[in-house]
């Protein structure tokens, strides 16, 4: 019996969910409507982008990097010497 108490407790948030969407109730549509509202709200209060000073990108590096750098060290590198038989 606890395990069939145990499906049923788990089905008990589904099947309200459920119920409140049957009777046209949207839980949590009230919460995004508020944090819409707050959202915009901070949006027109924060400087524009205009105002706002925009500092130089730094100049881009053409070095190779990453796998490129290993692969450019692997190759570069000579072969093997061969010891005298």
């Amino acid at each position: 019996m606890t395990e069939l108490g145990a499906f049923l407790l788990s089905l008990v948030p589904l099947l309200a969910l459920l119920v409140f969407l049957l009777l046209g109730r949207y839980p949590g549509c009230d919460a995004i409507v508020r944090l819409g509202d707050r959202l915009a709200a901070s949006a027109a209060s924060k400087p524009k982008a205009a105002a706002r000073v925009r500092l130089p990108l730094p100049p881009r590096s053409f070095a190779p990097g990453g796998g490129l750098l290993l692969a450019l060290g692997i190759a570069q590198r000579p072969p093997p010497l061969v010891a005298p038989a």
